[in-house]
């Protein structure tokens, strides 16, 4: 379509979304945080700019949220507590980093997802305040820090430990995928999927045929961890050096946990641990303040730093003064 054809789309979807219900105008302002015009293209693009088809799409989407408390997700924590860390420990998923455009960057670790310690929908949840953690705290962070609107995200899939099990699985991955493509299409600009084992093909046949056409052509599968690729297109090198090809053993999550790294950062557990990186790290954190914090939906701060490798004495230092103080006041009290 033509830019003139797509204004007029836009303002067509804008006038049918006048006219509804005081509820659902709030629900979209909730969705839109500032930028109207940018979530009108996105349900537009996902449904071939046919402006009553969006527009029937993006009501349906507002109701799912009323019905579903969407707006006050974050204010429900899956609880008990041992619950909430049992599915993020089973459910990979965190902010990695920037481009070099300002798109937050979301590493998620498919091959060591296992999706086995609780139901359905606690997983579907689990996802839905990652989304909206996203879209409400991350996306206007960076829009404000470079001065325009910044409303998608990057997602690299690290296939790391997959196995023919995980296709049990597939009730989960497609409830999350219904719940993206019906309520947040065309969040994420790219999927960059690395570090495939040979049964990956065989898994990727079954998935495929589930994701929607303009989802499928968003996916680009690259060789080995994918580092080239990934520097061609301007992601951080924090970003890149997540997916070196190198298996997360038992004994490296013991030595995570003791450490206090969250499993936001899980993602970055496929470095080796060998090079003492104080002095870079102090040096990087003079300029913490200079983007918004790598966070999680449980709201702790996170710092990612341009390394390749750390030790187990300097991964310690991997939190921001916030999450250190509580670590050492959890240390004290053993």
């Amino acid at each position: 379509m033509g830019d003139a054809a797509c204004e007029d789309a836009v303002e067509q979807l804008a006038g049918l979304l006048d006219k509804v219900d005081a509820p659902l105008k709030k629900a979209f302002e909730n969705v839109h945080q500032g930028y109207p015009t940018e979530t009108l293209i996105r349900f537009l693009k996902a449904r071939e700019w046919h402006v009553n088809k969006a527009q029937k799409m993006l009501v349906e989407s507002l109701n799912w949220r009323i019905q579903n408390e969407i707006d006050s997700i974050l204010e429900k924590p899956i609880i008990p507590e041992d619950l909430y860390r049992s599915i993020r420990d089973t459910q990979l998923v965190g902010l990695s980093g920037y481009s070099k455009e300002g798109i937050p960057v979301f590493a998620v670790g498919v091959g060591l997802s296992t999706y086995d310690k609780a139901s359905v929908n606690y997983y579907v949840q689990s996802h839905i305040q990652i989304n909206e953690y996203r879209d409400r705290f991350i996306l206007p962070m960076v829009t404000k820090k470079y001065g325009g609107p910044i409303t998608t995200c990057i997602k690299v899939l690290d296939m790391t430990g997959l196995k023919l099990s995980a296709l049990n699985q597939m009730k989960i991955v497609t409830a999350i995928s219904t719940v993206d493509d019906l309520n947040y299409p065309e969040k994420t600009e790219t999927y960059y999927i690395v570090n495939t084992p040979y049964i990956f093909s065989a898994c990727w046949k079954v998935v495929k045929p589930l994701l929607q056409e303009r989802t499928r052509k968003k996916v680009h599968v690259l060789r080995g961890c994918g580092k080239d690729e990934l520097l061609k297109v301007r992601l951080p090198v924090s970003t890149i050096f997540f997916s070196k090809c190198y298996s997360l053993s038992t004994k490296s999550n013991k030595i995570i946990r003791r450490l206090k790294i969250r499993v936001d950062s899980r993602a970055f557990l496929t470095l080796p641990i060998t090079i003492p990186l104080a002095l870079l790290i102090l040096e990087q954190c003079r300029s913490w303040t200079t983007l918004p914090f790598p966070t999680s939906v449980d709201g702790r701060a996170r710092v990612h730093l341009n390394i390749h490798q750390a030790t187990p004495m300097t991964a310690s230092l991997l939190t921001t003064p916030s999450t250190k103080s509580s670590t050492t006041s959890s240390r004290s009290k053993r």
